[in-house]
């Protein structure tokens, strides 16, 4: 699977509120499917399932059979190579625009256009 190929998989899993709250709980502790079927009542097995489905093709869960049940865990390295890649550089960015501007406002940098 391409870098592309597998961002992509990584938004789609993320983009559900659902799989979000589901990576939140994993976040806590490893959990068996029946555990986050229970945390989550709203939804039948089923659904559950194939919620996971998407974040085990995203990366973002790790299934281990244990007898017969299916314990899942986060490997949140995939958000961490997000964070890496996007959101890392543009907070940057955005801090140093915010730093330029405070100068700016508090005199003691350079206005980026005088003749306005």
């Amino acid at each position: 699977m391409s870098t592309e190929d597998q961002d992509d998989a990584l938004f789609r899993a993320l983009g559900h509120r659902v799989r979000r709250r589901m990576l939140d709980l994993l976040k806590a502790q490893p959990m068996t499917t029946g555990a986050l079927c229970k945390a989550l009542p709203e939804l039948d097995r089923c659904t559950v399932m194939q919620h996971l489905a998407v974040l085990e093709a995203a990366g973002l869960v790790l299934a281990e059979r244990r007898g017969r049940e299916r314990w899942n865990h986060l490997d949140a390295l995939p958000i961490h190579g997000l964070h890496e890649r996007w959101i890392g550089p543009y907070a940057a960015y955005a801090a140093s625009l915010l730093a330029r501007l405070k100068r700016q406002a508090e005199g003691t940098g350079q206005p980026s256009d005088s003749s306005a």
